[in-house]
């Protein structure tokens, strides 16, 4: 997919909350990652999320940080802060314990693209923290394909 990315060149960044890097260093494990990784922000706490990454004040105190319209304000954040072609973030709950009031497991993604396209995921996993965040990183990874390598299949908006 990086191969992908710098044969069109075009750039991927990523907004990771859950998965705390762990997309990030998937996308960069394959030689000649930085032609087409511009690098990430690692927004674990609710407030970086709004001051970095641009989310709405008012998105995080309704819904919390664990909503897909927070995915997609990350990942349309973290395009414009880095200037990549495409922004892929991650929020969710990893656990133990729910957060905002959702349940352990609740992941959302969200990959930015140009012209203002989105898509996203919305997952309901199970297991263990580590589980769920290697899963999500994996789902992260797939969105991201999918966006380069549109299907019938995936929802874009």
């Amino acid at each position: 997919m990086i191969a992908l990315l710098a044969g069109r060149g075009e750039t991927v960044a990523v907004a990771e909350s859950l998965t705390a890097g762990l997309i990030g260093a998937a996308l960069t494990t394959p030689p000649g990652a930085s032609a087409a990784f511009t690098g990430g922000v690692l927004s674990y706490a609710t407030e970086l999320k709004r001051r970095l990454l641009g989310v709405p004040s008012d998105l995080l105190e309704r819904e919390g940080a664990v909503h897909p319209g927070v995915a997609a304000a990350m990942a349309a954040g973290v395009r414009e802060l880095t200037g990549a072609t495409y922004g892929l973030a991650a929020t969710g709950v990893a656990g133990p314990d729910p957060q905002d009031g959702k349940p352990v497991g609740t992941v959302h993604l969200a990959v930015s693209g140009p012209a203002g396209r989105v898509w996203h995921r919305d997952l309901h996993l199970n297991g263990t923290r580590e589980e769920i965040r290697r899963c999500t990183a994996n789902e992260a990874v797939d969105l991201l394909r999918a966006a380069l390598e549109p299907s019938p299949e995936e929802h874009s908006g």
